[in-house]
């Protein structure tokens, strides 16, 4: 009795040892819990992507999946390249990751495009446009395996913002990539908004980085002033068309906290950090096997906020009215330089 007692025991044990062995997570570190293996796909290297990069580890952390502990990352950066972004993504889904991140609309589609016939879910932040880049339908609802963050922007606040600015302006200069399903999207809205603030928009399309120096130069001869997307072409490239907006005396108005602070003016934009922590928070769920990408709705952050840099104001002779000042979420009072120059 006792040794078929005993038998029963040690096959419950080997079936117990099996099954944890076959499940979806493996554990590396030795302690009984899961270890994550991760893949981060970022589009480009400029300072939203990068601040998207940061929040999402650090939302992942919230919820006790660290670097370094229990989660292994694997990134890769495809500055700014279609093909080496498909590259990545067709890397990772061969190492077998148990989830892609994507930061920014290129390597989501492209990580979503690869994944889409395993069981890899794809988290993607810095999304304008998930319906248009396919990510999404008409209710928000994922069309796959894949979810994440939109980082839509204010653009009727941004209008009003340069209004307030700018009284005496007229034309406002667009310079974004006719590739980019976010910048054209994008596009259509300030083109449907402008009249309403008694603006006409200049549009300048460009289909790689080697466009931006003679676009700029023919888009700052035509506007008054210059808004800037979160187009990763042309933010990659920030730093060569502040540098001939300044040398005219034409403002460019940016998207997001960290285009103000190397130079832009002023924007009524999205703090990316804040972006992806909660994109990392969403992943965390789908790791931890609390919930599946494909029933999750794509998130988005709701409230913008004023940012200015009082320093590129002072060189441009602009003066910021007290109403914005007063409810600016940051202020800079000089210009950083940037880590993509």
């Amino acid at each position: 009795m006792k040794r078929k007692m005993m038998a029963v025991v040690l096959t419950m044990a080997m079936t117990t040892a099996m099954a944890a062995g076959c499940s979806g997570s493996s554990d590396t570190s030795g302690s009984g819990e899961d270890s994550y293996t991760i893949g981060i796909s970022q589009f480009a290297e400029h300072g939203s992507l990068d601040n998207c990069r940061e929040g999402f580890l650090k939302g992942l952390e919230n919820e006790g999946i660290v670097e370094g502990e229990n989660l292994t990352v694997e990134y890769q950066n495809a500055a700014a390249d279609m093909g080496t972004a498909s590259q990545i993504s067709d890397a990772f889904v061969s190492d077998k990751v148990d989830l892609i991140c994507a930061i920014a609309t290129p390597t989501a589609q492209s990580a979503y495009n690869a994944a889409m016939d395993t069981d890899i879910p794809v988290v993607y932040t810095a999304v304008t446009d998930p319906v248009a880049a396919e990510l999404a339908d008409e209710d928000g609802n994922p069309v796959g395996n894949v979810t994440g963050t939109s980082d839509e922007l204010p653009i009727k606040e941004q209008l009003e913002m340069i209004r307030q600015m700018l009284p005496e302006a007229e034309t406002v200069g667009i310079m974004y990539t006719t590739s980019e399903a976010n910048s054209i999207s994008a596009l259509e809205t300030y083109k449907e908004l402008a009249g309403d603030y008694g603006f006409e928009i200049v549009e300048s399309g460009i289909s790689s980085t080697a466009d931006i120096s003679l676009a700029a130069d023919d888009l700052i001869s035509k506007v008054d002033c210059i808004t800037n997307l979160t187009d990763n072409t042309v933010v990659a490239s920030l730093p060569t068309i502040l540098e001939k907006a300044n040398e005219k005396g034409i403002p460019v108005f940016g998207s997001e906290i960290e285009q103000v602070r190397i130079g832009c003016l002023a924007a009524e934009g999205l703090d990316y950090v804040a972006l992806g922590e909660q994109t990392g928070e969403m992943a965390a769920k789908i790791l931890k096997g609390e919930a599946q990408a494909s029933d999750m709705a794509y998130e988005t952050i709701t409230e913008p906020g004023f940012y200015v840099n009082t320093k590129v104001a002072e060189n441009l002779g602009v003066t910021v009215p007290e109403e914005l000042a007063q409810n600016a979420v940051e202020s800079f009072d000089e210009i950083t330089e940037s880590s993509a120059e």
